[in-house]
């Protein structure tokens, strides 16, 4: 019988543990998509699966990892994930759950899988361009940002980063209605891709802390009741306005802390809001979605 706990691994196909599964499956995943791999030695499909699946990844040459999950050794994932049977296979992307399957499947649907998870992360000959153009937007240079971008969606109309990017740089500009415009106009195609989805959290982030009551009014309301819920959620959006993300996250989180199903699980939308606003690369945003997870998963 084979102990596939002993097969050999490489970087892009790894074990990982209850304790170790934020670090290496929803932080890692910030970066490029991971398949998890939920499995046993006692079960038989997994022997078959397990392989395929190693394989279609190793052979994206680095552009989507693995990780496998010894259910018998490591239950509490499996859990919350609500694992019933194995396999299981699940693939994360940002932090967030975004394919899966069960059971034992073909090895062309295991490379379509594989292949839907490449397609998600993007790349192309337009990246170089987009990503000097996100520079220019960092750098303040928000009319050059504008332009490039605005350039790219009139050669390439379905690049979800170009239209997200001109609705940003419209919105640094102050031109609210302006990027509601952009948006509005995205192709249908392309209007639930991830970078407009965040463009779109940005916009409606800066629609909510338009409206932002004063933080000190609320700080102080929270000092004479620390359980308003309501008052600290009205205080993390006028910390947003005033641009103190960290401000900002740090009542978010402990709103979500104390009553993590407030007003439909507002904490954690707006927190989603903002960490996408921020981008996933932001020390900020990556420092709070790792807060943010290990409440989720203690």
């Amino acid at each position: 019988m084979i102990d596939l706990s002993s097969a050999p691994q490489s970087a892009d196909v790894t074990d990982t543990t209850d304790q170790s599964f934020v670090a290496d499956v929803i932080e890692g995943s910030r970066e490029i998509p991971v398949i998890v791999d939920f499995w046993a030695p006692w079960c038989g499909p997994c022997k078959t699966l397990g392989p395929m699946l190693e394989d279609a990844v190793r052979a994206t040459k680095g552009k989507v990892r693995m990780v496998k999950v010894n259910v018998d050794e490591n239950q509490m994932v499996a859990g919350q994930l609500r694992v019933q049977s194995i396999p299981a296979v699940y693939a994360f992307f940002q932090g967030q759950p975004v394919d899966g399957f069960m059971g034992a499947v073909p090895a062309s649907e295991i490379k379509q899988f594989v292949q839907r998870l490449v397609d998600m992360a993007g790349g192309g000959g337009l990246e170089d361009a987009l990503d000097a153009a996100d520079g220019m937007l960092e750098a303040g240079q928000i009319e050059d940002a504008a332009q490039t971008y605005a350039a790219i969606a009139a050669e390439e109309p379905e690049t979800p980063r170009a239209h997200a990017g001109m609705a940003r740089a419209a919105l640094a500009r102050g031109d609210l209605e302006g990027a509601r415009l952009i948006l509005a106009k995205v192709p249908a195609k392309i209007a639930e891709d991830g970078a407009v989805a965040a463009a779109r959290a940005a916009v409606e982030l800066a629609e909510q802390t338009a409206g932002a009551g004063e933080a000190d009014e609320l700080k102080a309301r929270l000092a004479g009741n620390p359980d308003d819920h309501e008052a600290r959620y009205d205080l993390a959006l006028a910390l947003v306005a005033a641009n103190d993300h960290a401000g900002a996250v740090d009542e978010l989180l402990e709103l979500f802390r104390r009553d993590r199903e407030w007003n439909d699980g507002a904490a954690k939308t707006q927190l989603m809001k903002l960490f996408d606003t921020l981008g996933p690369k932001d020390p900020l945003a990556k420092s709070g979605r790792r807060r943010l997870s290990s409440m989720i998963f203690a």
